[in-house]
């Protein structure tokens, strides 16, 4: 187990979040980092334990057309700055991981800049890919070279070169020591040489025992990048792409299929694959604009939360904020905030509670980090499933249609469950709990043992000791006493599942028993149970494939006011 096994990341951009200049003109530094420092407080109160942040070396413009991989960027200040911010995070129990952009540099940085002045005399003209001294580019320097994404700006390293890679290595080497980081994301993992990020992964070895590794890959099969011998995470693009178009399109077969692609890819291991799992960054347009459906942020974070990987939230996301991609300009999606115009955000804004709470529920329950993967219930609006470490195992339900939804899902050896975000409990009866799955929404069903429920946003007791000995107390997150208060859990907002389920057989019995001998009656009784059965099964089979699992849930509720509520929930 390593830190990164249980992390939660908050992922910065820090030259739009500054509102760093969008040219650097390589004057005196401008201590802009500095400004980001409240933002860690901010960080830990939403449940949040690791950042990636980046880029934040010397470069021309956006940052990934490096110009010194030594000295932060001036527009953010000098390397001062950068070692006591992360520093500050290591005080407040977060772990820093930079962008690491090694797969090319910009145009001003020394290599490159030796070849314009010195030609095929350069020492460093075999540093880059495919320079020809007899061709030319678009700044007309009278040769050419191999780019990456078409930009001549963006010059390809030739990472073949023993000479190039020993230079990244020993800059992975100083970022240990300069800065005390913990980890590096490699920007563009999906294009460099695998012998190449062979040497990066030895060397991250050897600056520390548990720095981690993280590429960005948009496609392929990710066990090409995440092994033993190269790196330990990729982002995950499939479950992005699933998590938002399968919300949009009711279609909740999509991302299932996907988690069960990926984690079969692991091997089917809890310690196989851990993606890097996110549902915006700042390459791709803000979460909250690409849902149709607004209400739909609820389930899409509580699935980012709970489903195998490793997840993060792009800055201002957990606002709610919006950021349409545009045609030539990604300024929309990085743009300059000001922490102080949300500061009652974890009261006032709904999106910002639910994260927070996320969080929280995240670091106290270890089965969503280590546990185990099993679909309980599948259909296009309804999901369920559990995850299980084997000390203990979390049942998560979601729904993204407009009306409630009654699921009956398998609960383990568990007497009852306690709702981490909602504090409501259930029984579990013959090893099944039936829940109400509120519209557009979800739930986290943590198990009760030996009559306590396990505490909502408790946290390792050694990351705890450490963090009360280096700052105040935090306050009791509201998730935390929803989820241990049973006076809450048992209040008249909340509507308990099992003691509707218990009355309904409570009738079921009665009626049984003073209709014995009405035999015609009971057969009319158990003919509408079956029409609605009959029903219900069809329905399901216009929405999609019905498993035997599917079935067995259908055929076993033999409650009427429970089939009723099931045939209002198809749309």
């Amino acid at each position: 187990m390593a830190w990164h096994d249980e992390a939660v990341f908050y992922h910065i951009y820090p030259l739009g979040l500054t509102g760093a200049p969008k040219q650097n003109s390589y004057e005196e530094p401008v201590h802009r980092l500095n400004t980001l420092i409240p933002w860690i407080s901010h960080i830990r109160e939403i449940g949040c334990n690791a950042l990636y942040i980046g880029p934040l070396f010397e470069s021309v413009g956006h940052g990934y057309e490096t110009t010194d991989y030594k000295k932060l960027d001036c527009r953010l200040g000098d390397n001062k700055d950068l070692t006591n911010f992360v520093a500050e995070c290591h005080r407040q129990g977060i772990r820093v991981i930079l962008d690491g952009v090694f797969n090319h540099t910009g145009r001003d940085f020394f290599a490159f800049q030796d070849i314009k002045k010195n030609r095929e005399n350069s020492p460093y003209k075999d540093w880059y890919c495919n320079v020809n001294f007899w061709g030319n580019n678009e700044y007309n320097d009278g040769f050419s070279y191999q780019n990456w994404g078409g930009y001549d700006l963006l010059i390809k390293l030739n990472q073949h070169n023993p000479a190039v890679q020993n230079y990244i290595c020993d800059v992975i080497r100083f970022w240990v020591k300069e800065f005390d980081i913990d980890g590096i994301r490699l920007d563009a993992a999906d294009v460099m040489e695998f012998d190449y990020m062979r040497a990066l992964r030895q060397v991250a070895e050897e600056v520390k025992s548990d720095f981690w590794l993280m590429g960005e890959v948009i496609h392929g099969d990710y066990t090409r990048w995440v092994n033993e011998n190269t790196l330990h995470s990729v982002t995950n693009y499939h479950l992005h792409k699933a998590l938002y178009s399968g919300h949009n399109d009711h279609n909740f077969f999509e991302i299932a299929h996907t988690v069960k692609r990926l984690y079969e890819m692991g091997g089917n291991r809890p310690d196989g694959l851990k993606l890097y799992n996110f549902v915006d960054n700042h390459d791709v347009e803000r979460i909250y604009t690409k849902l149709t459906n607004k209400a739909h942020f609820a389930p899409v974070h509580i699935l980012l939360y709970t489903l195998p990987g490793v997840p993060s939230i792009y800055y201002g996301s957990e606002f709610g904020i919006e950021g349409r991609k545009e045609r030539y300009s990604d300024d929309s999606l990085r743009p300059a905030l000001q922490l102080s115009d949300f500061s009652d955000a974890q009261k006032a804004n709904p999106c910002t509670r639910l994260v927070a709470a996320l969080g929280k529920i995240r670091q106290a329950h270890k089965a969503l980090s280590y546990g185990d993967y099993q679909e309980l219930l599948l259909m296009n609006r309804q999901y369920a499933f559990s995850r299980s470490n084997g000390k203990e195992t979390v049942v998560i339900t979601v729904n993204n249609d407009d009306s409630d939804y009654v699921m009956t899902i398998p609960a383990g050896p568990y007497p009852a469950y306690v709702g981490a975000l909602s504090g409501q409990r259930v029984d579990a009866v013959d090893g099944r709990i039936v829940v109400n799955v509120k519209a557009n929404a979800g739930e986290i069903w943590v198990p009760v043992t030996d009559g306590e429920a396990l505490k909502a946003g408790e946290m390792e007791a050694a990351e705890e000791k450490t963090i009360k000995e280096k700052q105040t107390e935090q306050p009791v997150p509201q998730a935390e006493a929803a989820a241990t208060d049973e006076e809450t859990a048992e209040s008249e907002n909340t509507t308990d599942s099992y003691e509707h389920v218990k009355e309904l057989r409570e009738e079921t019995v009665f009626h049984e028993k003073n209709t014995e001998s009405d035999e015609e009656t009971q057969a009319f009784e158990r003919g509408k149970i079956a029409g609605l059965q009959e029903a219900i099964l069809a329905m399901m089979e216009k929405n999609g494939p019905v498993t035997d699992q599917m079935r067995r849930d259908v055929m076993e509720n033999v409650y009427h006011d429970s089939l009723i509520n099931w045939v209002k929930s198809f749309r």
